[in-house]
């Protein structure tokens, strides 16, 4: 049973639905099935979410509870493009559900019905895309196992892949009964057929398969009694005939008989991205000149599908224009409720660090916020018993920098663990201690101060952590926890300001004493109850490879970044600065507009917005582009200089005049259509 909606008709509501799941209003119905139904909902902030309740009959049954458990537990592994997210999920309700991201348009299935193949850019734009999420799919040690036109949706931002219902682990795990055949005839591989063997061999067979129907609108195997269909998957070649021959020949490949000569989905993904980035180039000029593309903006560009909308979806008070935005995006979302513990899962889809949020140091940023009064208040790094920093001595403790490589040419470290990719275990967590000595304490201190200090920004210094001490694991536990009702995009700021706080921290202690100091690792948790042993690991890393999202020496926003960004704040310098600079972009875009650039206002009057990020102090400008006035790169390029250079501006003169004033790096974002998805087009630091 999918949890996308299908074209984005709401049906009404029955008698006996529910007014609330979890977290979100209902307002109606996208479908129902088998396991359950699918109810529309929405945030308190007005974004459309695809809630799945599974029927009672079948919550009461305990083997079923278990797949479904395990269900969401292999979805929550999965983020990538092209993909669905899962938002949060309670396996142990009274009636199990799980929700999604809402995803609005037909089925690769209704659309063929209606319109026909895809063809040219689209078609291959469809192709890059859906391996893509294969992609990402396997490479989360899932395999799908139900690649088939019902679970491809066409929305108009992309296609997106979804429902996981009978995916398994590929060591093995499954979700379905034992015994069961899984799939549906003409999307089942012959392997599969033979020996029920379901891999990701399988997922490309299927995708070849559907990549064909798109093409053509043709069952590339025919269609008739299941075992007709079998025996021509086991021993008849696809019919290809209508398909281009350069993708034709990416399919074959996909279609072997032999699962060993087959392309893999990452192989797949990047040679149709070279067929849509030549499609590109010959739309958009033909002379080969042309930058590369990723593959996000070459899948959008090209990509043909009209915007959809639907009345009865009750739409957000158009005063609410700060609205939170992690709940939509494929990297930031944390769900609640599988056997008693919340499951989490990091939102930067980091897969060398899960939940990590450092991925090397900026070379200008300085340690966070100390202070809780002052929720900007620099402070500098965390006083060494009997030894400084050199940083410490800094006129300005705001250009004191975070040690990106605290033990670079250190011969003997205490901290042995560095470059251990291994997640911290729950056992490694009963056992941590509260801080003894007091180099432990000043740490402690160091990471809740600057905790407090982030979470204050975004009126969340209510959710105080603990931190405690594994010397053995050489981890220090950052733990919160239990807070009844509490939003999943609350807990990911709690993740991410935890990541930055103790990154911070251990990094100037590795630096001033990195002979004696033995902690390099940390943990982020969370308690779903009082007396949990086995909390959520919302996130974990080390602090010898950097603190700051940095890419070829460059600070680069990201999408947890503007999730973060788009919780409203409660500093008032904050408020100040982003009202006097929402105005200030809003008057810079209309004044080149008027110089006739070739350039277009955008549709609302309000599609600008701007937040901020106190975790990696970054200020974060979107702008929500439904009719298309971003579409080329001449148009972004000059967006995001009339932004970069009026923040930038505003920025640096608060940075001199305020003391307190943290915010100098700056990202630009768009949200192409009805996309809930953004892009971003550009990051940077200011000058100060």
């Amino acid at each position: 049973m999918s949890v996308a909606g299908s074209g984005g008709r709401v049906q009404p509501a029955r008698p006996g639905d529910p007014s609330r799941v979890g977290p979100y209003r209902i307002i109606g119905r996208l479908g129902s099935g088998g396991m359950g139904v699918v109810h529309a909902g929405l945030t308190t902030d007005g974004l459309r979410v695809a809630v799945k309740v599974i029927h009672p009959a079948q919550a009461g049954d305990l083997e079923f509870r278990a797949r479904f458990r395990r269900e969401v537990q292999l979805s929550a592994r999965v983020q990538g493009p092209c993909l669905v997210p899962l938002l949060a999920a309670d396996a142990e309700a009274a009636e199990p559900w799980l929700a999604t991201a809402y995803a609005p348009g037909p089925t690769l299935n209704q659309h063929l019905a209606n319109h026909g193949p895809l063809a040219d850019g689209t078609l291959y734009a469809f192709a890059t895309g859906t391996a893509h999420a294969l992609a990402a799919i396997h490479q989360a040690g899932v395999v799908h196992r139900d690649v088939k036109p019902q679970n491809v949706i066409l929305t108009p931002a992309g296609p997106r892949v979804l429902d996981f219902g009978i995916a398994r682990a590929s060591d093995g795990t499954s979700v379905t009964r034992t015994g069961i055949m899984t799939g549906t005839p003409g999307w089942i591989s012959p392997e599969y057929y033979r020996s029920s063997t379901a891999g990701p061999e399988g997922d490309m067979f299927a995708w070849g398969a559907l990549v064909a129907y798109a093409a053509t609108g043709r069952l590339p195997f025919g269609t008739g009694a299941p075992d007709a269909v079998a025996f021509r998957v086991m021993s008849g070649d696809p019919d290809l005939v209508g398909v281009p021959e350069q993708l034709r020949e990416i399919l074959e490949r996909a279609l072997a008989k032999d699962p060993s000569e087959r392309m893999t989905a990452v192989e797949a993904g990047e040679e149709c991205s070279r067929l849509l980035a030549s499609q590109a180039t010959q739309v958009l000029g033909g002379d080969g000149g042309l930058e590369p593309t990723w593959v996000g903006e070459l899948v959008t560009a090209e990509w043909d599908m009209p915007t959809l909308d639907d009345p009865t979806w009750h739409a957000p008070s158009a005063s609410s224009r700060r609205r939170t935005i992690a709940a939509v995006l494929v990297a930031a979302a944390v769900v609640g409720g599988i056997a008693g513990a919340a499951l989490a899962f990091p939102a930067n889809g980091d897969s060398d660090a899960p939940g990590k949020t450092s991925v090397a140091e900026s070379s200008t940023g300085g340690p966070t916020a100390t202070t809780a009064t002052r929720a900007n208040a620099p402070t500098p790094p965390p006083q060494a018993s009997g030894s400084g920093d050199a940083s410490e001595s800094s006129a300005d403790p705001r250009s004191a920098v975070v040690p990106s490589d605290p033990l670079a040419g250190v011969s003997n470290p205490a901290f042995t663990r560095a470059g251990d990719a291994a997640e911290p275990t729950s056992e490694e967590w009963r056992v941590s201690t509260v801080p003894s000595t007091s180099e432990e304490k000043d740490v402690e201190k160091a990471i809740r101060d600057r905790m407090a200090a982030m979470l204050a920004t975004k009126d969340m210094d209510f959710m105080t952590p603990t931190v405690t001490f594994n010397k053995r694991a050489q981890t220090v536990m950052v733990t919160g926890g239990p807070i009844s009702q509490i939003p999943e995009d609350h807990r990911e700021v709690f993740r991410r300001a935890g990541d930055m706080a103790a990154c911070t921290a251990l990094a100037y202690r590795l630096k001033v004493h990195p002979t004696t100091w033995s902690y390099g690792r940390f943990a982020i948790s969370w308690k779903n109850f009082d007396g949990d042993l086995e909390p959520s690991i919302l996130g974990f890393g080390e602090a010898t490879d950097g603190c700051y999202s940095v890419i070829a020496g460059q600070w680069q926003g990201d999408e947890s970044g503007i999730a973060t960004a788009g919780i409203p704040s409660s500093d008032k310098a904050e408020i100040r600065v982003a009202d006097a600079t929402d105005k200030a972009i809003t008057a810079a875009w209309n004044a080149r507009i008027a110089e006739g650039h070739g350039l277009e206002p955008f549709a609302a009057s309000d599609a600008i917005d701007l937040g901020f990020d106190p975790v990696e102090k970054a200020a974060y400008v979107w702008a929500r582009d439904t009719d298309g006035a971003l579409i080329g790169r001449a148009q972004r390029a000059n967006f995001q200089d009339a932004v970069a250079t009026t923040l930038c501006r505003k920025l640096t003169a608060e940075y001199n005049s305020n003391q307190t004033w943290n915010y100098t790096r700056w990202s630009v974002a768009v949200y192409e259509g009805n996309s809930r998805l953004p892009e971003l087009i550009g990051s940077g630091e200011c000058p100060h």
